[in-house]
């Protein structure tokens, strides 16, 4: 958690594209970097299909959603996916399961010691 999901996308791709977005998606949202999953969705698009990325995670503040997706968009852009739609699926730590248990807080990141 969260999980990026991307449709209409090349596989090496979002290969190239995984560390930097991993690292930048980290700093803004304050999340490890080990629980970010990035997924590739497998579909046949019937009508008017764009590319497009769903974020599902936990709620933030809006400048915070605000920064994730100028973030992805510019990565986007950069590397010529230029009508992406990006969109987040908010979802509620109490109801989403570990092993059968619900979440009780949002996992954030542990502040390095120096």
């Amino acid at each position: 958690m969260p999980f990026l999901r991307f449709t209409g996308f090349e596989k090496d791709f979002l290969q190239e594209l995984a560390p930097v977005l991993i690292e930048q998606f980290s700093d803004i949202a304050n999340v490890p970097k080990e629980i970010i999953k990035i997924e590739r969705l497998h579909v046949d698009p019937i009508a008017n299909s764009p590319q497009s990325v769903e974020i599902q995670m936990f709620q933030r503040e809006q400048e915070t959603h605000n920064a994730l997706a100028m973030m992805l968009h510019q990565l986007l852009h950069a590397r010529g996916a230029t009508h992406a739609h990006l969109y987040f699926v908010i979802l509620t730590p109490s109801l989403y399961y570990k092993e059968g248990i619900p979440l009780k807080e949002i996992p954030r990141r542990v502040s390095e010691v120096r």
